[in-house]
């Protein structure tokens, strides 16, 4: 099965994919779509679509999975990183890809068994999973194979998707409290490859 994880964002959108035979993965192509800060934002969605169409094209995965948003202070953030979220699903629903959804505590916790866990956890499971030299950068590249990993892991063909999302829930009324680490970028538009 070929998974496409999309780490979403208006400034920069991650994305990865891999490949899961078994209880293996490899990874086919990893990187991160960057948008110029400052860009009119219908010029930026369009980019973010367009470059998202090519690598599905280029990459023709199975299934996609993307991350859900969490509440940010910030509403102006949250309406642009929602707007981006959208040119992902469209992009993915237009190419004939199925998309699953996964909050940041079920992507934690599909891959570290606890879903408060640090970024840096996360990242670490990412480079050992994978068997990558290092962990990817910049970080919603590793996000994204994250996520991509998540749905491995946790698709109903891997696993009963309501027992994954009962311990996701489980653990979070155990552990509260935790900090959630935040990405930002900006500069030229571009694709950036791992």
């Amino acid at each position: 099965m070929r998974i496409l994880g999309i780490d979403p964002g208006y400034a920069l959108m991650g994305y990865g994919i891999i490949d899961k035979k078994g209880n293996r993965f490899s990874v086919c192509d990893y990187g991160s779509i960057s948008t110029e800060a400052g860009a009119p934002m219908p010029h930026r969605l369009k980019f973010l679509y367009a470059s998202l169409m090519d690598i599905i094209a280029e990459w023709q995965p199975q299934e996609a999975a993307i991350e859900e948003l969490f509440y940010n202070t910030n509403a102006k953030t949250v309406i642009n990183v929602g707007q981006a979220r959208g040119v992902a699903v469209l992009a993915c629903v237009n190419s004939g890809v199925e998309i699953s959804e996964y909050t940041p505590l079920q992507i934690k916790q599909a891959l570290t068994g606890y879903g408060r866990a640090e970024k840096k956890q996360v990242q670490q499971m990412v480079k050992a999973l994978l068997s990558l030299e290092k962990v990817p950068k910049p970080d919603d590249t590793a996000d994204a194979l994250a996520v991509a990993v998540c749905h491995a892991n946790s698709s109903p063909s891997a696993c009963g998707m309501a027992a994954c999302i009962e311990r996701a829930l489980e653990a979070e009324k155990k552990h509260s409290g935790s900090k959630r680490a935040k990405s930002a970028a900006g500069g030229n538009f571009r694709i950036i490859r791992g």
